[in-house]
């Protein structure tokens, strides 16, 4: 991990370096190019003016390396050139400074030599005569010009390179040591990073209750009955030959018998090889533990030896009923890697796109289209990460005091909001009711209302509608959002609220939908004891109905 962390500040400080670089000289090189251009228009103007007053010796005089000068007649024959024998030029008719120039006035136009690697500039302007008088520079190209500047580019990076690793090294090693130092013996103490905290608490809880149920076996026989005859939890005692000696009424539960085992083999109730391994295991001296899933449930077992003066006299066997656990756990697993995917997706089109604007391999013209997609990209980006933020403080059910809240005010906050959105869509935004209050948390309730309007916006029909309708009845006040939008099929109505999921996929990609926000408005309902209710017919919209109890 250390490598890990180290490689990547190295490779993303040297990234950084040779396209700053890369876009520095860029900027340095069109600002003079620009400059060149003034300059020579200027230039143009001031022999253009002289050549019309018939001093045409002024462009001899005018005699430099750097600037050219060339007169061309109406039909195209050059009759001056200040840098060559005019005689022996060809016919210029065909150049576009020079055709621009007949047609408008005057024309500009950039030739480039690969084999000079010299990119040559060209202004034209017509003259009363009829003439042409033109004017060109020619200067390196910016190839050319990267090229020249490679040694020094080269020095940069190599000592900047060797300043990121000796600052890589020190920042990985200062943020994997928490991880090395962590004290899994006593997880609860650690102070380390807080995302670590719920593994150990986990961790603090399972050495804790494994204290406790081995503490309990040093205790006297009658107060060891009462307390495994009370026990969630499994606990079943074998003799050195695997022949059951005590088992509580939970283990017999687990293991689905009824009446007296004591006395038999437990390969008698349970016929698992993984269990008579482990039993093999204990019996070597050696602690085990295993997962079974049996009778639609999961189950930890966990298998001790018992020794008295260092001989192996026995084993004891805890059961723990982990279904919870495996599907809470199984349920984060299946989270974190549509986390995954989802964030992969816009990084990998940023990434691709800067790569791309990186090594100058977009023309100038498209460059813009690249930017706007790496903005765009990193928009959704930021929704998503916003969206699973939300989702994990709703997550942590924190509970905030309640206070009056009026659904028509929030109902309004929510229309003003997303007012845009549904300009562009052409969707029509409306509220049936009056003012109405509820007892709840606002920052959840505004939850509901937005995700469910902005969905009724994203996945409505063109020129469709939303209406919020607020209704109260008896002691109950609900609230619905209604659309006229493409509806949700029968078959799929049941895991609309689950995250990630999308009906139409390639819609919600169009949208840049997350998938998160109908799972945002079943938590922030749950937060706030409301319950929700969905009507829908496909093609023809939906209705969402929450209640607030």
């Amino acid at each position: 991990m250390t490598k890990r962390i180290f490689r990547s500040f190295v490779l993303l400080s040297t990234l950084v370096l040779v396209f700053a670089s890369i876009v520095t000289s860029s900027f340095i090189y069109d600002y003079f190019q620009k400059s060149e251009e003034i300059n020579m228009k200027e230039i143009l103007a001031v022999a253009a003016y002289n050549v019309e007053k018939g001093d045409r010796a002024f462009l001899d005089e005018f005699y430099t390396t750097q600037y050219r000068f060339t007169l061309i007649n109406k039909v195209g024959d050059v009759i001056y050139d200040s840098q060559f024998d005019s005689n022996q030029m060809e016919n210029h008719m065909d150049r576009i400074e020079i055709l621009d120039a007949y047609s408008k006035g005057y024309g500009i136009s950039e030739r480039y030599s690969k084999t000079m690697m010299q990119k040559t500039m060209y202004q034209a302007i017509l003259l009363n005569s009829g003439d042409v008088l033109r004017i060109s520079l020619s200067h390196i190209s910016i190839f050319a010009l990267l090229l020249t500047m490679l040694p020094y580019v080269l020095v940069v990076v190599l000592l900047s390179v060797m300043l990121a690793s000796i600052l890589a090294k020190k920042m990985s090693i200062d943020i994997v040591k928490p991880l090395v130092d962590l004290n899994l013996n006593d997880p609860i103490e650690n102070d380390t990073y807080v995302e670590l905290s719920p593994i150990l608490k986990k961790l603090n809880l399972q050495h804790q209750q494994i204290k406790d149920q081995l503490s309990q076996l040093q205790r006297k026989s009658e107060e060891f009955n009462q307390i495994i005859s009370s026990m969630n939890e499994g606990l079943v005692l074998l003799n050195n030959k695997g022949v059951i000696i005590r088992i509580n009424d939970a283990a017999k539960k687990i293991f689905n018998v009824d009446g007296p085992v004591e006395g038999k083999d437990l390969l008698v109730i349970n016929r698992d090889l993984d269990v008579e391994k482990a039993v093999n295991t204990a019996l070597s001296g050696k602690r085990t533990e295993i997962k079974s899933e049996h009778n639609q449930s999961i189950y930890q077992y966990i298998f001790n030896c018992i020794k008295s003066e260092n001989q192996i006299i026995g084993i004891i066997i805890i059961c723990f009923d982990i279904t919870e656990i495996e599907y809470a756990q199984r349920n984060r697993q299946e989270f974190t890697a549509n986390v995954s995917h989802e964030l992969k997706t816009p990084l990998q089109s940023i990434i691709g796109s800067a790569d791309l604007l990186a090594n100058d391999l977009v023309k100038e013209q498209d460059k813009h289209t690249f930017y706007q997609n790496i903005k765009k990209e990193s928009e959704r980006l930021l929704i998503l990460i916003n969206n699973i933020i939300l989702l994990s403080k709703l997550d942590e059910k924190v509970s905030e005091e309640k206070t009056e809240i009026d659904l028509y005010s929030v109902a309004q906050e929510v229309i003003d909001e997303l007012t845009v959105l549904a300009n562009n869509k052409n969707v029509a935004m409306s509220i049936k009711g009056g003012p109405t209050t509820v007892k709840s948390i606002k920052q959840c309730v505004y939850e509901i209302v937005y995700n469910l309007c902005e969905n009724a916006i994203v996945y409505n029909k063109e020129n469709g509608s939303v209406v919020i309708e607020i209704n109260k009845e008896d002691d109950k006040v609900s609230l619905s959002v209604i659309d006229s939008g493409v509806g949700i099929p029968s078959s799929q109505q049941s895991r609309i609220f689950e995250r990630f999921y999308r009906i139409d996929k390639s819609h919600s990609k169009k949208t840049g939908g997350t998938g998160l926000g109908l799972s945002i408005v079943k938590h922030a309902a749950d937060n706030i004891a409301a319950t929700i209710k969905v009507e829908s017919v496909e093609s023809k919209g939906s209705k969402f109905t929450v209640t607030f109890n």
